[in-house]
């Protein structure tokens, strides 16, 4: 008999790889790097692969682009890992993406907020129940900027089916633990499967706070250029290692936020950089984001050696 395969939700631990997208010079896509640079990530020990999500551009592919990333995604991690694809926009483009998302073999989505409005909060619930119901893959719903929920819709998304956690942008903490207990205290049945993930840019610098909410998941994308100082981060903060994540915090993530505070869209393009400095072939970013000034390019790369020689104690 053949053994049952853990569900999506059971899957998910690690640290959380979200790959840039790979382009050629002219803008199009370069699915040979891309490829090199989700193996890579896969080879350095992502708990699992998040493709075409914020930094990779959601917004910025075509379907088309994204059944091709996404696919070429599922490939390389080759059953290893869960690949988990980008949806969004309104319901009906959201539910084209996540279609083209499961043709590609994904085990899961991350949906990004709506597009540009602000819609009631019984307007958001159904667009997350529409957008889980059409397809069988399982779904964590993003919250920042438009997208921002009571803990009440909170606990109906997490009743619906298909849906099995929430990815925090916004960083308001107090709200993040109103909503934790409201669905331990009102849905207990769900709570213990229920996952929530810090999201906020750069996330390692919160995640000390999160992790006292009980959040252990998080995205790095720092993971993307500097995978080493990424895992050890990620592991002396899951081991309560005090020592090291202050060093890492102080020598490496604080200056590395401040420098991408200096530049609009610096959350994406300066990840981009950081994956060419490190060797990858991955192009830059397509409009309506533009590159790094070259002396921040050059502060990264100082950065990046200066973390790598943190590690060193």
């Amino acid at each position: 008999m053949t053994e049952a395969r853990a569900s999506l939700a059971e899957r998910l631990d690690g640290l959380l790889f979200f790959p840039v997208t790979a382009c050629h010079p002219d803008g199009s896509l370069n699915l040979d790097a891309y490829r090199a640079h989700v193996r890579a990530g896969v080879d350095a020990g992502a708990g699992a692969v998040f493709a075409c999500c914020g930094t990779g551009e959601f917004h910025a592919l075509t379907r088309e682009e994204l059944h091709a990333c996404v696919a070429a995604a599922v490939q390389e991690a080759d059953g290893a890992v869960p690949v988990l694809a980008g949806t969004g926009y309104g319901t009906a483009n959201a539910v084209a993406y996540a279609r083209a998302a499961e043709a590609a073999g994904a085990d899961g989505l991350l949906a990004l907020p709506p597009y540009l409005l602000k819609a009631p909060q019984d307007g958001l619930l159904r667009h997350y129940r529409e957008l889980a119901a059409a397809t069988p893959l399982e779904l964590i719903v993003y919250q920042r900027d438009n997208a921002v929920f009571t803990p009440g819709t909170v606990v109906e998304l997490a009743r619906t089916p298909g849906i099995i956690g929430l990815k925090d942008g916004l960083g308001d903490l107090d709200l993040l633990q109103r909503t934790v207990s409201a669905v331990r205290d009102r849905l207990p049945e769900r709570a213990a499967a229920f996952l929530y993930f810090n999201g906020l840019p750069t996330a390692e610098l919160t995640q000390p706070a999160y992790q006292a909410l009980g959040v252990r998941l998080y995205s790095s994308a720092v993971f993307c250029f500097a995978p080493e100082i990424a895992l050890a981060f990620h592991a002396a903060v899951g081991s309560g290692d005090e020592d090291t994540v202050r060093r890492l915090l102080d020598g490496f993530y604080r200056p590395l936020v401040e420098l991408r505070d200096k530049g609009a869209g610096y959350a994406v393009s300066l990840v981009k950089a950081g994956v060419r400095l490190r060797g990858g072939d991955v192009g830059g970013v397509r409009p309506p984001l533009s590159e790094p000034a070259p002396d921040h390019v050059a502060e990264l790369a100082a950065l990046i050696d200066r973390g790598l020689a943190l590690l060193k104690g």
